[in-house]
């Protein structure tokens, strides 16, 4: 732990040696080798941490301890590539590392300085193995500021952070003026990254400057389906998003911050407390911080994974011990808010982009990203997609980049169909808008939304009526109920799109749909409400054949509504080995009676039965010869 940093200086000289040490470590001139693993989520549950105990075991053992060190950093971003392995200074990136892997590393790298090529990343393309994260594609194209620190530093070690420039910001905000601070994030033109796009300094110029106490929140309700953009910041560089949270109390004057963070993320929430208990100890929190009159602290509270508690009203209710139900509005937040105080609620990534704006300058953000969206924004891409991860990309990217680009395409060669952006909020798009630039005013004119940055992928084998049915359902389940046109509403569209993937729909349904999401769009109290039925609108927009195909000729088109498809054998393909027969679990498929042989064939065919068929795929997976198909 560091020495405690009681003022400016303190922190200049401090944050200096910090600097020099990570900086040691990244070039390799402190004479030692650094192997770094990902400790996020995703590759810990692929037994990361095993990875690195088997590192630290065989090293202990074979006398290298003053040679190599072994450490964690947050999240790299290829999740589909995991488990990572970095070695510094050569800056070696080793992919989807098993535990049987230490051994040969130690061996071949660490002690010969032979790179183990078979655990490169292969590019797609050029079938070329490359050696360094910042030469893979999936890189290329990407700016981290809001994920700063990720995947460099460790997020448990306040030494690292400071080496990596933290609260230097913080610092420079406390010299100035509290209007000056929110004048700087104003000319940075940062919008709120939760979804709405709000821009920040002009929320944070809400809160009245009136006597009494005052509040920032950290939003870490982190709801969306597929979204895990919040998590991973949290878990890489808690620091950032802490030294945020105190930037924005100090604009508005609040002296308390509270983190918001589903409880389904207890990583997340370890390293915060670790976080803020090592901030604690070297006086960055508490009394007089850096010797000025400014004081803060930070307190976290769980939440139950309510959907609904993204909104902030709703939000604010559950961490008060109330029911999480959205108040009506006005009075906003920033008059009446947490315990009826002027209270200013900021997303996760907001608040990770905003010492860069204070240490670098609002100017220097506001040279990325276009006009009316500057910097970058943060997405979890996935859904039918190669390059499966986390990625932060300048506004302005286009959608085609981001999909083909860093995404690497679409799997198995399948045609690309649409993308939804914003989760149960957004909606989808479809290759007519792959050019699209990506910010928040281009994606609503295109149907859809920023949201909070998920961006599922799908293909020619994904029906969107079942699509917006699915998100319907999501939203139907997490409905606060207070308001009727979102409780009832949402539920009488549920219905219809049932019914229509049931086979039972009629072209009547499809005028009642739309009047019903018009409505609901309109009248809900809240914003889960006002976007429930965007999958529904966005969907019909794009894909009313597919509807249409539904209704009148009773199909499913991508094969995927039960009801309207079927599972049969080409004869001609069989071979009559009987394995797809020994899968079934309804026993729905039998020899054909009379057989019939196919010519070249010594079997007899074999025949599904549909009256019996559950249609669970099992007989698909089981043919090796691709005689079974979807109708």
């Amino acid at each position: 732990m560091t020495e405690v940093i009681k003022s400016f200086e303190d922190l200049t000289n401090i944050s200096e040696k910090c600097t020099a040490c990570l900086q040691a470590k990244f070039s390799g001139s402190d004479g030692k080798r650094h192997i770094v693993l990902c400790g996020g989520t995703g590759c810990l549950s692929s037994h990361s941490a095993d990875i690195r105990e088997k590192f630290e075991k065989l090293i202990a053992e074979q006398g290298l301890d003053d040679k190599v060190t072994v450490n964690q950093v947050g999240c790299f971003g290829f999740c589909s590539q995991g488990p990572f392995v970095k070695i510094y200074p050569e800056d070696t990136l080793y992919r989807m590392v098993h535990i049987e892997d230490v051994e040969e590393i130690i061996e071949k790298d660490i002690k010969n300085g032979e790179i183990v090529e078979r655990l490169l990343y292969v590019d797609p393309t050029t079938k070329e193995k490359v050696a360094k994260q910042d030469d893979i594609a999936f890189y290329k194209k990407q700016l981290r500021v809001a994920l700063n620190g990720c995947g460099a530093i460790n997020p448990e070690d306040i030494n690292e952070a400071l080496g990596n420039g933290a609260f230097l910001g913080l610092a420079k905000a406390l010299k100035m003026d509290r209007k000056q601070v929110i004048q700087e994030v104003l000319d940075s033109g940062l919008r709120g990254r939760g979804g709405a796009g709000f821009p920040t300094g002009r929320k944070w110029s809400f809160v009245p400057d009136v006597e009494g106490p005052k509040y920032l929140v950290c939003n870490g309700d982190e709801g969306d389906p597929g979204a895990f953009m919040d998590r991973s910041i949290l878990e890489g560089n808690p620091f950032a998003v802490i030294e945020g949270m105190m930037i924005g109390g100090y604009a508005i004057g609040a002296q308390n911050g509270y983190f918001y963070v589903r409880a389904e993320y207890p990583i997340a929430v370890n390293r915060l407390k670790l976080a803020i208990k090592a901030m604690e100890e070297v006086g960055l929190l508490g009394d007089n911080i850096l010797g000025t009159d400014f004081s803060f602290r930070v307190h976290i509270r769980l939440g139950a994974g309510a959907f609904v508690c993204g909104e902030e009203t709703a939000l604010l209710n559950s961490i008060q011990g109330q029911r999480g139900m959205p108040r009506p509005r006005p009075p906003f937040p920033a008059v009446k808010g947490l315990w009826d105080c002027p209270t200013c609620v900021n997303n996760v990534e907001t608040l990770a982009n905003v010492p860069y704006i204070l240490r670098e300058g609002a100017a220097k953000f506001a040279s990325v990203g276009t006009e009316k969206s500057k910097g970058t924004k943060v997405f979890a891409l996935g859904g039918k997609i190669n390059n499966v991860g986390l990625v932060e990309v300048p506004m302005g990217t286009t959608l085609k980049e981001l999909i083909y680009d860093i995404g690497g395409g679409i799997p198995n060669g399948k045609e690309f169909k649409a993308i939804q952006t914003g989760g149960p909020s957004g909606g989808c798009l479809t290759s007519a808008n792959l050019d699209t630039q990506i910010d928040y005013d281009n994606l609503i004119a295109a149907g859809s939304m920023m949201g909070s940055g998920g961006a599922i992928v799908m293909d020619e084998d994904n029906c969107m009526v079942d699509v917006a049915k699915f998100y319907m359902e999501f939203i139907c389940d997490e409905s606060c109920g207070k308001c009727s046109p979102c409780r009832i509403g949402t539920k009488r569209m549920l219905e219809i799109l049932t019914k229509i993937t049931e086979g039972k729909g009629t072209m009547e349904d499809l005028e009642a749909l739309k009047d019903l999401a018009t409505n609901v769009k309109t009248n809900s109290l809240c914003g889960l409400g006002q976007t429930a039925p965007n999958p529904i609108l966005s969907t019909m927009a794009a894909f009313m054949d597919e509807y249409v195909a539904h209704i009148v000729d009773k199909k499913c088109p991508a094969h995927v509504c039960k009801n309207l498809m079927s599972y049969v054998i080409d004869k001609d393909k069989c071979f009559g080995c009987g394995m797809c027969a020994k899968g079934c679990p309804a026993n729905a498929i039998s020899r054909i009676e009379p057989e019939y042989i196919a010519p070249g064939k010594k079997l007899g065919a074999m025949f599904i039965d549909t009256t019996k068929c559950v249609k669970c795929g099992a007989c698909i997976a089981t043919c090796k010869f691709g005689a079974i198909s979807k109708q």
